[in-house]
């Protein structure tokens, strides 16, 4: 097995089924907000969901397969930002599949660009999905209606 060192990503990476997400985006942007719904949405549906790591995620390479780990000092733990710090059900690593990137009207495009990824590691991507935020409309249901693969896995 080929294993490379970790590399700190700023973001938050949860697993929904057998799905490994890396939400990422600017600081404040909804990334630990949205993670946590979407795990609770999804337990809520009857599927596994975890967080692997908030803020800080330990990426490395795994037999050709990005991989998410959390370091030991953040293990379990998740800011809400304004209320602080809880404890959340974590996984100690999961692979990577997807980036997704949490945005808020107004939208610049109608329409992402075909093809868009996000750079984990150097000359490394994962595809990326952007996530509206809609008013009315759940993050967790516009995630599954982009990707209903993560209600099967």
């Amino acid at each position: 097995m080929t294993k490379s060192a970790a590399l700190n990503v700023y973001g938050t990476a949860i697993v929904i089924g057998t799905t490994g997400l890396l939400f990422v985006g600017p600081s404040g942007a909804g990334k630990s907000a949205v993670a946590l719904h979407c795990i609770g949405e999804a337990r809520a549906r009857g599927l596994f969901a975890a967080l692997v790591s908030d803020d800080q995620v330990l990426v490395s390479i795994a037999d050709g397969r990005l991989v998410a780990r959390a370091p030991a000092s953040i293990a379990g733990l998740m800011e809400v930002r304004g209320a602080g710090i809880i404890t959340v059900e974590t996984v100690e690593a999961a692979e990577l599949h997807r980036a997704i990137r949490p945005i808020e009207p107004p939208f610049a495009e109608r329409l992402p660009p075909d093809g868009e990824t996000f750079e984990v590691l150097p000359s490394l991507f994962l595809p990326l999905t952007r996530l509206p935020l809609f008013a009315g409309c759940t993050a967790f249901t516009t995630l599954a209606a982009l990707h209903p693969e993560i209600l099967q896995s």
